[in-house]
C-alpha cells in the first residue's frame, strides 16, 4: 500500500516545526539581550532617581562585574526581607541554594546607591526563555526601609519593563507569594500585573501551591494584528519559587 500519513499527523508534524522555529527565534533575542554591555545605555534619564527627599544612581550590571561588598549587601538585604515570608511556607529558607540562585554569572542587577555611594536598593533579573517565549524574569526587587515608600519601586520596574521593550522581549515575568499581601497588593492592584497562563493551579502539584506567576506583556516593537493585552509595573521584594520548565524564578514580594 505503501506510505500513508494521516492529516493528523501533518499537522502535528507542522506544530512541531513552527514551536521549533518560535523557540530558535526567542533564543536569538536572549543571547543578543546578554551580549548587552548596558541595557540601560539608551536610557540614561532613568539612571537617576531624586523625588522625596530621596537622590539615587542607578546603574545594570552582571553579577561579575558586582564588587564583593555589593555581592554581600544584595543577599543580606533580601535575607532580612525575604526569610520570614519563606519560612512560613513549604519552602522553607536556605542561605545555599539563594545564593547559588542569587550569585549565579547569568543574573543582571539594577543597583541604587546614595550620594556617598552606598547601595540601598537592587532589581535581579534575567533575559530568558519561557514557554518558548523571550521573557525578561524578575527574581528579586529589595529595598531598605529608607527608601521604601518613595516610588523607587515603581521606578525600578519601570526601567525593567523598558529595558525588555529595548531588549524585545514580549513580557516582564515574577512569581510571589499568595501569603505577602503586601506584594499582591502592589503587583496586581498599583501596576495591574496579572495571573500568568504558566502559573501553576491548585492541586497540580502534592502541596498547596503558595505562590503565583505574574506577568505583564510589553508591547513589541513591530505592530501585530492580534491586540495590545494591558498591563503595568511591579515593585517590592522577590524571591526564588516557581517550578515553570523546571527553572525556579524568582519570587517577587
Amino acid at each position: 500500500m505503501g506510505r500513508k500519513t494521516t492529516k493528523g499527523a501533518k499537522e502535528r508534524k507542522m506544530r512541531r516545526k513552527e514551536e521549533q522555529v518560535k523557540l530558535a527565534a526567542a533564543k536569538i533575542k536572549v543571547d543578543a539581550a546578554n551580549k548587552l554591555e548596558d541595557p540601560m545605555v539608551a536610557l540614561v534619564p532613568f539612571k537617576k532617581f531624586d523625588r522625596n527627599g530621596v537622590s539615587l544612581k542607578i546603574d545594570c550590571q552582571r553579577l561579575p562585574q558586582l564588587d564583593g561588598d555589593t555581592q554581600t549587601f544584595i543577599f543580606d538585604l533580601c535575607k532580612d526581607n525575604m526569610q520570614a515570608l519563606y519560612e512560613s511556607s513549604n519552602w522553607g529558607w536556605k542561605d545555599r541554594e539563594k545564593k547559588e540562585e542569587m550569585l549565579d554569572d547569568r543574573a543582571w542587577y539594577l543597583i541604587a546607591r546614595d550620594t556617598e555611594n552606598k547601595p540601598v536598593a537592587f532589581v535581579h533579573f534575567r533575559f530568558d526563555i519561557e514557554i518558548d517565549e523571550e521573557v525578561l524574569y524578575c527574581y528579586e526587587i529589595q529595598l531598605t526601609k529608607d527608601v521604601r515608600r518613595k516610588g523607587l519601586g515603581k521606578f525600578l520596574m519601570q526601567i525593567l519593563e523598558l529595558i525588555a521593550f529595548k531588549a524585545e522581549m514580549l513580557k516582564v515575568m515574577l512569581t510571589t507569594f499568595k501569603h505577602n499581601d503586601s506584594a499582591l497588593k502592589f503587583f496586581m492592584e498599583a501596576l495591574k500585573y496579572q495571573i500568568d497562563e504558566s502559573s501553576p493551579e491548585d492541586g497540580m502539584y502534592e502541596e498547596d501551591c503558595q505562590y503565583w506567576i505574574l506577568s505583564k506583556p510589553i508591547k513589541s516593537k513591530t505592530p501585530k494584528p492580534s491586540p495590545t493585552p494591558q498591563g503595568a509595573c511591579c515593585g517590592g521584594h522577590a524571591h526564588a519559587h516557581g517550578h515553570t520548565n523546571g527553572h525556579s524564578h524568582g519570587m517577587a514580594s
